[in-house]
């Protein structure tokens, strides 16, 4: 059924979206292991997103979306998180594209959706990989990428390239590309975040118009070649603060996903030299700590949105040292989750290694997702220790 098909039928609220969500929790599951055999989502798993209306909570209204808060998007890819890391990887990079192309000119979403049907996925991959040469009209385009995650499954991609002029410093812009224009190479052999099928992409030498171009300085200043199209406050927050959380939130739910596995093991579980999981101090601390974990990072998820939606609101500007702030505190996501999955994994003892057991799988997704560059804590803490200490900011990504 269309995207639009179905928002007639009832009223789409927030709670309406994250419970279709969590319905969907007990298809991931049952779906996981031969996701990751096949090493990409199943069709049917992306129909089922898109017939919840899952993709549709940033879009913007113009093409069937709800243009919703931030916090409901990134409610949503926790939950299903907890289903399937793979599959909440997907749906925070993929669903945050329904966002971002609303900062491009006006023309690129009707070149993506004006054909009527606004269930076209966009892919990415934000690597400054692309050889860019300026033509009449826009550039002449070539590169290849890497991790390129749920590209099988769209029509048009967003691929990173830098501008050279001569005097200047080099100029970063996102590029959007029709499927007619690459070609996908199938990398994608990994320990974890298997079925995310992060491929590769090819480019050469397509042509892009200048209005399927995107400055990551307009970006970062709130000046959009879509701000006077797209005028919910929604898309005045800065690309840097909405993306950096789609690529470290489901990680969150991942660790709810592994905790919610090893109670329903450990409850019950006797070791083999006779030991009860559940009277293991160990396993008593690392259950409890998780889930401390948990409910702050989504408390401090939810304040940052909340801070960052009323600006927006407000037309109010946010300050740097805020905003780095929040940055830091994105990228911090993963590690920590990183170092709970862990203590997890260790009170399972024996069982723990075996493949079969479903907490291996959450544990390796969310080792996987602490190797892209924006959950790398060090970059971005350095950054925001040495603005406080009076050192010039070096990250325009936020």
């Amino acid at each position: 059924m269309p995207a639009t098909a179905k928002k007639t039928a009832q009223l789409v609220t927030p709670e309406l979206l994250v419970q279709r969500a969590r319905d969907l929790i007990p298809k991931l599951r049952e779906r996981a292991e031969r996701a990751n055999a096949e090493r990409v989502l199943p069709r049917e798993t992306i129909a089922d997103m898109q017939e919840a209306g899952l993709f549709d909570v940033l879009k913007p209204k113009q093409y069937g979306g709800y243009e919703m808060d931030p916090q409901v998007f990134y409610d949503i890819q926790m939950i299903l998180a907890e289903g399937c890391m793979s599959t909440a990887w997907v749906y925070g990079v993929i669903g945050v594209h329904n966002w971002q192309i609303a900062l491009f000119d006006p023309r690129a979403a009707q070149d993506v959706w004006g054909g009527g049907d606004t269930s076209v996925l966009i892919a990415s991959t934000y690597m400054p990989k692309g050889q860019v040469r300026k033509v009449d009209g826009g550039f002449r385009f070539s590169g290849r990428w890497g991790f390129s995650s749920g590209i099988d499954h769209c029509d048009w991609v967003f691929l990173g390239g830098l501008i050279f002029n001569e005097g200047q410093p080099p100029e970063y812009r996102t590029f959007l590309l029709p499927k007619s224009d690459y070609e996908v190479v199938d990398t994608w052999h990994t320990m974890g975040l298997k079925a995310t099928g992060s491929k590769d992409v090819v480019v050469k030498d397509a042509f892009v118009p200048e209005y399927r171009t995107h400055k990551a300085s307009d970006g970062f200043l709130g000046t959009n070649p879509g701000r006077d199209t797209f005028t919910a406050p929604l898309y005045k927050l800065p690309f840097g603060q909405i993306f950096v959380r789609a690529v470290s939130t489901a990680a969150i739910g991942g660790l709810q996903g592994a905790l919610n596995c090893f109670t329903e093991f450990g409850g019950s579980w006797t070791g083999n030299m006779g030991a009860k999981t559940a009277e293991q101090v160990p396993a008593q601390m690392a259950v409890a700590d998780a889930a401390v974990a948990i409910d702050e990072m989504k408390i401090t998820l939810k304040r940052n949105f909340d801070a960052l939606m009323e600006a927006a609101r407000g037309g109010a500007e946010v300050d740097l040292h805020t905003r780095l702030k929040f940055r830091y505190q994105a990228a911090l996501v993963v590690e920590r989750c990183c170092q709970h999955a862990y203590r997890l994994h260790s009170a399972c003892g024996g069982r723990g290694v075996f493949l079969d057991f479903p907490l291996v799988r959450y544990f390796l997704d969310i080792l996987t997702a602490r190797a892209h560059y924006a959950n790398n804590p060090d970059i971005f803490g350095r950054n925001f220790g040495g603005v406080m200490l009076g050192r010039e900011n070096t990250d325009f990504f936020v």
